[in-house]
């Protein structure tokens, strides 16, 4: 997995969390507040309900989102979305944070500076979380634990 131009990414791991989904709707709505730009990735049916749920909000706290396939499917003009979910990421213009769903290390993981790791208090997250933890180590990332 390449990093970026020999900078280590951070990982953030966010573990505990009742509800995936929702502290990930709380997570985005913090970091574009902050005018970052963040890519998700994840399995597509976990974007779907993703993308579901940023539609359904209070309109008053409406996140400008994009949601497609990959980074082929994104339209130039769209491409300055603060926010876009995409089930396949790619290397990144600017290093953008990679929020990842999948229960495996997304694919090009390593393009991004800073990769956060939500984790509910569900058994099979905790194991699948703990198991990146390990390749992260492996990878020689910085790892950082919010609790």
């Amino acid at each position: 997995m390449a990093e970026q131009a020999g900078r280590t990414p951070e990982v953030a791991f966010h573990f505990g969390v009742p509800d995936r989904l929702h502290y990930a709707l709380r997570f985005l709505r913090k970091a574009l507040s902050r005018d970052a730009r963040v890519v998700v990735t994840g399995p597509a049916a976990v974007l779907d309900e993703l993308d579901r749920l940023l539609w359904i909000q209070d309109p008053q706290s409406f996140l400008p989102h994009l949601r497609a396939r990959d980074a082929a499917a994104v339209p130039v003009r769209m491409a300055a979305t603060p926010l876009q979910l995409l089930d396949q990421v790619w290397p990144h213009p600017d290093p953008a944070m990679l929020l990842n769903l999948h229960d495996s290390i997304a694919e090009g993981a390593g393009h991004y500076t800073r990769v956060v790791e939500i984790v509910s208090q569900a058994l099979p997250e905790r194991e699948a979380a703990r198991r990146r933890w390990r390749e992260y180590e492996g990878l020689r990332w910085s790892i950082v634990r919010h609790d």
